[in-house]
This record gives C-alpha cells, structure tokens and sequence, in this order.
C-alpha cells in the first residue's frame, strides 16, 4: 500500500530520521562493498590471461596474430570486446564450430583473464608506401 500524500508531507521524528540515515549509510556501504568485489572477481588479470593463452595459441598465437586463415588476429582488440564475443559463443548468440566447443568450459574469470591479456598485447602498425 502507498503511503499517502499526507503521511509524506509530515516530518520524521528526529529519533526515525537518524535511524534512517544510519541505515542509509550501512545499505550504501554494503552495496558498494558488494559491487567492489564482484566486480573485483570478475576483472582479469594479465598474467594470468597469459597462462591460459596457452590453449588458444593453436589457431590465434600467443601473440594474438593468427596462425590459421580462418582464426582473425585479437592482439590489441579491446579488453569489453574480447569478453563480448567469448561469452556470445559460451552462450550460442555467436557460432563457431571450434570457437563453440572451446569457449564451454571458461569460467567468467577465465574470460576475463583471457580478455586482459590479448588486450594488454600492444600491436604497431606500419602504412605501406
């Protein structure tokens, strides 16, 4: 039931408001300790991106330049977008038979991991004369 208009336009006893602060202060304090560590599991590492790499040098390299003509160079591409296109082949939004099969078993943090690391290989590029 909603309150009524009335009801909201009436002060708060001091001895309410300052339990609602306080319990204001806690419920903001306890989100953000739980979207920092959420989002703390969930951020990769590059180092350990590059020890799970070790799987995905057959057809992309270890340095993120394909090896295979059919397997596009991820060296450089950005970290959001690697996790992108990993999770919609883990999901099936995106399709390919070894790309399909491979991606089942990582978990977000593998992802994530393995997202950092291609992201973090730094890629130059010379324009032809």
């Amino acid at each position: 039931m909603c309150p009524s208009p009335a009801s909201l336009r009436s002060a708060p006893s001091p001895s309410f408001a300052v339990r609602g602060e306080s319990a204001l202060v806690a419920l903001v304090v306890a989100f953000s300790l739980a979207t920092t560590t959420g989002s703390a599991l969930t951020a990769g590492t590059v180092a350990a991106g590059r020890q799970k790499a070790n799987a995905c040098q057959t057809c992309h390299g270890l340095d993120g330049l394909s090896k295979m003509p059919d397997a596009p160079n991820i060296a450089g591409d950005p970290e959001e977008y690697l996790v992108r296109q990993l999770s919609a082949f883990k999901k099936g939004e995106r399709k390919n038979e070894m790309m399909s099969i491979v991606v089942q078993p990582l978990s977000d943090q593998d992802v994530a991991d393995l997202a950092a690391y291609y992201a973090a290989i730094e890629v130059t590029v010379k324009v032809p004369k």
